[in-house]
């Protein structure tokens, strides 16, 4: 019987541990080796850090890098602060079929792929857009105004795409908090404010850290919404290694650009558990 479970437990296990090898493990090895060569010839390579030294000495590189980290933060931050109050909302105030209704609102959009919803922005947005009519409908602007090609637009795009993601943990952290807490809190002389900093954050903290992961991880990765909706100057560092890798065929410094990226974001999630008191299992779990 034992036997039977150990080979169970192997099958069950093998899928995953393919999975993680095949597709996560072995991609990466073979990246880092890649960003630690130099070519020095057709065909010929030496073990070198130049990739990295390139990314230090060249300042567009390094400020793309800062640029891409500071606004993915930002994004993660407005995401949170728009995304709790309707979480709150779905959670402990909506009932019946109106949470199910509200919750449905918050998946529809993500039934669509993210390049119809970035070209749905893009409608809205341009100058000859919805918005763009309706404020010279209302006379707040002369003519046509272009939203698009800039950061605001770009910052629009990361919450709309990511709002789900946050969503979702609130809610899920915020059912669990019973509603007599909530009136205890109120009943023993609290505010709104007070309840809301000492009952329903510290409840909701591994909700708030595991949406603000999933969203800048999600943020920082974007290569489509950047592109779409930023302009020329509004470069992202994924656009980089995209460059890198398709356009100029630098494979090295492309890898190179890519460990960056991944280790930034893991001193970022990383500073973010231990700022938060919050365990990565705790977290996801």
């Amino acid at each position: 019987m034992r036997a039977e479970a150990k080979l169970g437990l192997i099958l069950l296990l093998t899928p995953l541990l393919l999975w993680l090898t095949l597709l996560i493990l072995i991609p990466h090895i073979d990246m880092a080796l890649v960003s630690l060569r130099e070519r020095v010839g057709v065909g010929e390579y030496r073990f070198s850090f130049a990739n990295y030294w390139t990314f230090l000495s060249e300042p567009l590189y390094l400020r793309t890098f800062l640029r891409t980290a500071v606004m993915s933060i930002l994004a993660t931050v407005l995401t949170l602060l728009i995304g709790f109050p309707v979480a709150y909302y779905i959670a402990k105030m909506a009932r019946g079929r109106m949470r199910s209704a509200l919750f449905l609102l918050c998946l529809v959009p993500f039934w669509v792929s993210e390049l119809v919803r970035t070209f749905g922005w893009m409608i809205l947005l341009r100058e000859t857009g919805l918005i763009s009519n309706l404020l010279q409908y209302l006379g707040l602007v002369d003519g046509p105004v272009e939203m698009l090609y800039n950061d605001a637009a770009i910052m629009v795009g990361l919450i709309y795409t990511s709002m789900l993601f946050m969503v979702v943990p609130l809610v899920t952290t915020l059912e669990t908090l019973p509603d007599e807490v909530i009136e205890a809190g109120y009943d023993l002389g609290g505010n709104g404010a007070s309840v809301l900093r000492e009952i329903i954050i510290p409840h909701a903290t591994p909700g708030i850290v595991s949406g603000c992961i999933v969203v800048f991880m999600l943020s920082l990765g974007n290569y489509l919404t950047p592109i779409m909706l930023g302009g020329k100057d509004s470069l992202w560092f994924t656009e980089l290694i995209y460059s890198q890798f398709i356009v100029r065929f630098n494979w090295e410094l492309g890898a190179a650009f890519g460990f960056l990226l991944l280790g930034l974001s893991s001193a970022i999630v990383w500073g973010m558990l231990k700022l938060t008191g919050q365990s990565l299992e705790k977290t996801m779990g």
